[in-house]
């Protein structure tokens, strides 16, 4: 679990989904004059195992290679794309659902059975890539207990943040009312008032 996963209070259980899909930081708007920065914290193949070996996710030794990495990139974009979707949608997008089991079948799951707590899933990868599994696990343990659904991507074309919706009624936007939500609201406003001169 990250900072900002905490921050956010992000489910301990989706931790690393939200930390995955927003390792691709794609911001970019100006806010108190200040331009935010975009940014990839896997950018290459040694980014991706820090970032995993930060997150407990990594095999000591273990060398992610550039092919690895790719299939990490494909991970993360099939990833983004599904959250993207509304999540009624989801369940119906052929494109989006086929990416990502595409995107998801080179992480192999197994089922084990643990002392105290029953049958688990595991990663049946053991490389340096083994620990993404766990992005397979917390979307298959989601589903089932129903918060992927809370799991969306900011509706503002200049932000596309992943955020954990936490409204009682789940329909939240915006990663942030307060930013996103305000400068689109504004921005909506302005149109409508521009439109009726």
């Amino acid at each position: 679990m990250s900072k900002e996963s905490r921050k956010f209070k992000v489910p301990d259980a989706l931790a690393n989904v939200y930390d995955f899909a927003n390792t691709l930081d794609v911001r970019h708007f100006t806010h108190f004059g200040v331009e935010h920065p975009q940014g990839d914290e896997i950018a290459g193949p040694r980014q991706l195992a820090d970032w995993m070996q930060e997150r407990g996710l990594g095999t000591e030794g273990g060398r992610v290679t550039p092919a690895m990495f790719e299939t990490a990139l494909r991970l993360r974009e099939a990833l983004r794309a599904y959250l993207q979707c509304d999540p009624a949608e989801r369940r119906r997008n052929k494109d989006v659902l086929g990416a990502l089991g595409d995107a998801l079948a080179p992480f192999p799951l197994r089922v084990e059975a643990r002392a105290g707590r029953g049958a688990i899933l595991s990663a049946a990868r053991e490389d340096a890539l083994a620990g993404l599994s766990t992005i397979a696990i917390e979307l298959h343990d989601a589903t089932l207990v129903g918060t992927l659904d809370r799991l969306k991507m900011c509706a503002s074309e200049e932000c596309r943040r992943v955020f954990f919706d936490r409204s009682k009624p789940s329909t939240r936007r915006w990663c942030m009312s307060t930013l996103c939500g305000n400068r689109m609201k504004t921005r909506a406003y302005r149109e409508r008032q521009r439109e009726a001169k």
